[in-house]
């Protein structure tokens, strides 16, 4: 009998263990931080701070998102970009979307572009509008112009989830002029060629949920549109003369556990050169 209880009490030790880590490797944010050199950096904008929030889901970091708009404020954004799956299309909360916004745009002007879940709910128009009246830039196939006060620009371009792939990007490079750096946030990673052909200097992406589960010395392990084994999952992918940084995300979607895979937030540093 008393072999019986050690057993037992050894299996709920484990248990508790491995939930406490579910826990813990589901809620607690890590900062992931890079530096971007690039000769159109201008002088003026060596410095720049970009935090990149991506796949929230709806997921909540304390209450009204305390916890995530703390960790998002103490990296001095410049500006923060949301690159879709802001909500989830199965359990679509706006409230809970515009607490993070709300508290976004007080820090840093904000852009976004949709992801997938944005595309597959009508309750979409209800965020669209009320984060057009808290002060959102959304790019909808657009670009927007950021000049500082000593006229030197900087491009972000925004895709639609549905405009990765054909000419929108094109057109949208050529109607540009000036050698200005070139950002662009676009939701899905696995286009990269497209983004290099069209000559991006920097990429936001997101939705491969860092592979969900991450396995050490091989990565992610699924990803959506790019299954098993996915090759864009986490960090910085470079291909010609473009840079990628695809963000890990900070909810989840179908799989609801991540392992090995804490939510992330990304701050990018531009770096005169």
């Amino acid at each position: 009998m008393s072999k019986m209880k050690r057993r037992l009490t050894i299996l709920i030790i484990i248990v508790v263990l491995l939930i406490i880590f579910c826990f813990w490797q589901n809620n607690d944010i890590v900062v992931s931080k890079y530096q971007f050199n690039n000769t159109k950096i201008a002088k003026s904008y060596n410095g720049f701070v970009i935090v990149q929030i991506s796949d929230l889901h709806n997921k909540e970091f304390g209450a009204g998102q305390r916890r995530l708009l703390k960790c998002v404020k103490e990296q001095s954004p410049d500006i923060i970009v949301i690159t879709g799956d802001l909500i989830d299309s199965k359990r679509t909360n706006v409230e809970k979307a515009m607490n993070f916004i709300k508290g976004a745009v007080d820090i840093a002007p904000v852009y976004f572009v949709t992801g997938n879940h944005e595309l597959w709910t009508n309750e979409y128009l209800v965020l669209k509008e009320q984060m057009k009246r808290a002060g959102v830039i959304i790019l909808n196939n657009q670009v927007q112009e950021i000049q500082n006060m000593n006229g030197d620009t900087i491009h972000i371009i925004g895709l639609d989830d549905n405009s990765l792939y054909d000419d929108t990007l094109k057109n949208l490079m050529d109607s540009l002029n000036g050698d200005s750096l070139n950002i662009l946030l676009a939701h899905q990673p696995e286009y990269l060629s497209n983004y290099s052909m069209n000559n991006v200097d920097l990429v936001f992406s997101g939705h491969a949920h860092g592979g969900q589960i991450r396995l050490p010395f091989i990565g992610g392990l699924v990803a959506p549109n790019q299954g098993l084994l996915p090759k864009y999952t986490s960090g910085v992918y470079v291909m010609n003369d473009t840079s990628m940084i695809v963000s890990r995300g900070l909810g989840n979607s179908i799989i609801p556990v991540r392992v090995f895979n804490r939510p992330e937030i990304v701050t990018v540093k531009l770096n005169y050169k």
